[in-house]
């Protein structure tokens, strides 16, 4: 990842990424939700509510995934200093936040026909709402840092402890009694039939893709607005 420390040498490969980026995703996501949402069967108990699946499960997975990003470049940060680790984690946390938000959107909406509610304080939904808020305090950090460019060695040390969470969400359906279903993919298979799970993984994928994209946008809008107050500071030393 140092070969990519250079800024002028990540954008390079930036720039051409973050239109097959987004143009792939809008293609898988536009495929996968037209056949799930019109040709997909309906689901034996939940009926058409079911197809919300295919909005909702891309979502909170890019959520923990975002805050997984997150840590990641913030332990490169403090360890590796990697010049780029904190423009990426900051690039991260406003669409990490968006989906987190998107995906208990989804979720209360899907919960609605199925659970006879919005809202429960179920151990998963609960400790997705703990993830949204994690992801706004991240922000708050980010934007106090003096460091317009990344954020400060405080908001990644919190960026790494925020990652606690993660493996709560995961496990949470196991750990306590929860109304939410258990997982369904797993690394020793799934339990979705086939009908449900190829629109699902093509609108996984998709998503994932405009997730990159935005986070390449984002990095690419910071390192610009780096660059043009450093030419201004230069500016009015002159």
């Amino acid at each position: 990842m140092h070969a990519f420390a250079n800024p002028t040498r990540f954008l390079t490969l930036a720039k051409p990424l973050t239109f097959w980026f987004l143009a792939l995703g809008l293609v898988l996501v536009i495929c996968g939700s037209a056949y799930g949402l019109v040709y997909a069967p309906q689901d034996r108990l939940m009926g058409d509510s079911v197809r919300i699946l295919y909005i909702h499960v891309p979502t909170v997975w890019l959520a923990m995934g975002g805050w997984t990003g997150i840590a990641v470049a913030s332990i490169m940060q403090i360890v590796w200093r990697h010049p780029l680790a904190s423009v990426a984690a900051r690039a991260v946390a406003v669409p990490g936040a968006l989906f987190t938000g998107l995906g208990l959107i989804t979720g209360s909406i899907w919960a609605r026909p199925t659970w006879g509610t919005w809202w429960v304080w179920d151990g998963r939904v609960t400790s997705v709402l703990v993830l949204f808020f994690l992801y706004l305090a991240y922000i708050a950090l980010a934007n106090a840092s003096g460091d317009k460019g990344g954020v400060s060695r405080v908001a990644a040390i919190f960026g790494i402890v925020g990652a606690i969470n993660i493996p709560i969400i995961n496990r949470s359906v196991i750990w306590w009694n929860s109304l939410h279903q258990p997982a369904s993919i797993t690394t020793s298979g799934s339990t979705i039939d086939s009908a449900f799970l190829w629109p699902l993984m093509v609108n996984v994928l998709g998503f994932s893709f405009l997730f990159g994209a935005i986070v390449l946008m984002r990095m690419r809008a910071i390192l610009a607005q780096t660059k043009v107050e450093a030419r201004l500071k230069r500016m009015a030393a002159e």
